[in-house]
């Protein structure tokens, strides 16, 4: 805090929902009367300032702020075009809320953030990219009690997907085409949103130069590190929304949220990597921390994974998931991680070396050939998880297994969709459903566990120990998984039959 002007910035531990939790949704009135009123800078002085505080992208890749105002400024020198700003709040990472808490509860910073910009830029358009309908109204309340001044401000809902957030998909989504990744590598600086030079930046970059501007670089500086200024929001163990100072221990984060580093930390989500547990209790809440580490900050998720879940069965839900979020627009991705993920699945349920060995050929075959960044962020979430749980995924593909059920620790948003139903499939037009069915027969099922271990991904255990649904869709991908999980049932209790 500095003077009477509170920022995100906050002295000492840090505070579940960066404060979120215990208020209201801040009205315009309200959001002045903390913040004060919004400033002005012209686009040399803003630039100075992101510079000066190292402010950088937050929705992932981490680029400098001040870079991207450089190159948008250089494509207005060169084209003489009116710039947009482009507000990515589309946070597909089903890991990852803290851009949702501030646009639910704190949308005028964000906006301050981008109006800012826009201004300093001569923009006359600032857009915002969202996929929940609850995001959607907040942000419409908030443009609504702005009223006209200023430039243009407007939200557009865009499909919840995990590649909507990717740059180029965002704008086309937002221009009224399909919000999926275009392939073509021009950056949106140089033709973004309208075919206009475009500042894009995610949700949070925006509340942050917001408070940077209202206290300047000494006083954003007063808390964090030297070298990286100001704090952080994170997301824990998919629940739990944290604004921490740089430099606080990664393991007193998880404390505060009632978790510990367990068999490993997820860092960046998804497109992130595992931290094994020494590693985790080293690091700080720092990108240099973190790269020591072979870590990455990414979209600022941190999930630990608790010892009483299988590795090997979470990472191959993840890795089926991830194959669903294709594009379906380029063969690495359409293709590549359904065979990835495919392949994984089968060192899992105990297919051998070689299974483990057509993994790593499967993420070769992907990796920097993409439309997008999916299946480069994609392949290195498996390749991490391949590094720090090498022990289980040893025993899984002898066919001995970890001895632990899948609980479904790393969040997804829906767990009863088969890759049939993925956007690839749809646009192959083949998306046929389930002919068969797993059924389980409680009055014989003792609860082993082993069919979970044999089927990750489509048979999850509760916290008892026993399987969750009696009957479960097979896809024909896993038939032979789900007849062998039958033949290997200690108490006969599973049977595959025709659905319906």
């Amino acid at each position: 805090m500095k003077g009477n002007v509170p920022s995100l910035a906050t002295v000492g531990p840090p505070r579940l929902l960066a404060g979120l939790d215990e208020t209201a949704w801040m009205d315009q009135a309200a959001h002045t009367a903390v913040h004060g009123p919004a400033p002005e800078l012209n686009v040399e002085e803003l630039t100075a300032l992101a510079e000066d505080i190292g402010l950088r992208g937050r929705g992932g890749a981490g680029f400098l702020f001040a870079r991207k105002l450089r190159a948008v400024t250089d494509s207005l020198r060169r084209t003489g075009s009116v710039p947009a700003v482009v507000v990515n709040g589309s946070e597909g990472e089903p890991g990852c809320l803290k851009d949702t808490a501030l646009l639910l509860f704190a949308p005028h910073l964000v906006l301050d953030g981008a109006v800012l910009a826009a201004k300093a830029l001569g923009a006359r358009e600032v857009a915002l990219g969202v996929t929940r309908a609850d995001v959607e109204e907040s942000v419409r309340r908030a443009i609504a009690e702005r009223g006209s001044a200023g430039p243009a401000i407007g939200v557009t809902r865009l499909p919840e997907r995990f590649v909507t957030g990717e740059s180029s998909a965002l704008v086309r989504g937002i221009d009224g085409g399909p919000a999926l990744p275009s392939g073509r590598r021009i950056r949106t600086s140089e033709s973004g949103l309208g075919g206009v030079p475009t500042l894009l930046s995610n949700t949070e970059t925006f509340a942050q130069l917001a408070v940077a501007a209202r206290l300047g670089a000494v006083g954003y500086g007063a808390v964090g590190l030297p070298t990286e200024p100001g704090t952080v929001m994170l997301t824990v163990a998919g629940t739990h929304v944290v604004e921490a100072p740089t430099g606080l221990p990664i393991p007193y984060v998880l404390e505060l949220c009632g978790t510990a580093p367990g068999q490993g930390v997820l860092v960046g989500g998804y497109h992130g990597g595992w931290l094994p547990p020494h590693a985790a209790r080293a690091a700080t809440v720092s990108r240099d921390s973190l790269a020591a580490v072979d870590g990455v900050l990414g979209a600022g998720a941190l999930l630990p994974l608790p010892e009483t879940t299988c590795p090997v069965g979470e990472t191959v839900r993840v890795a089926g998931w991830l194959a669903e979020q294709s594009a379906g627009q380029c063969g690495p991705c359409a293709l590549g991680l359904p065979a990835l993920a495919d392949a994984l699945a089968d060192a899992a349920g105990g297919a051998g070396q070689r299974a483990l060995d057509a993994v790593r050929t499967r993420m070769a075959a992907v990796e920097r050939r993409g439309a997008c960044s999916h299946p480069d962020g994609s392949t290195r979430f498996v390749s991490s998880a391949l590094t720090v749980f090498a022990e289980e995924f040893a025993a899984h593909a002898l066919g001995h297994g970890c001895g632990r059920p899948t609980l479904g620790a790393l969040p997804l948003p829906a767990e009863e969709r088969t890759r049939a139903t993925s956007p690839a499939a749809r646009v192959a037009g083949t998306a046929p459903a389930p002919a068969e069915q797993l059924l389980v027969d409680w009055t014989l099922c003792r609860g082993h566990g082993l069919c979970a271990d044999l089927l990750p991904g489509l048979l999850r255990l509760g916290p008892d120990g026993y399987p969750e649904r009696a009957v479960i869709p097979v896809p024909a991908r896993m038939r032979q998984r789900a007849l062998r999980a039958v033949r290997r049932c200690p108490a006969l209790a599973l049977r595959v039959e025709a659905a319906g």
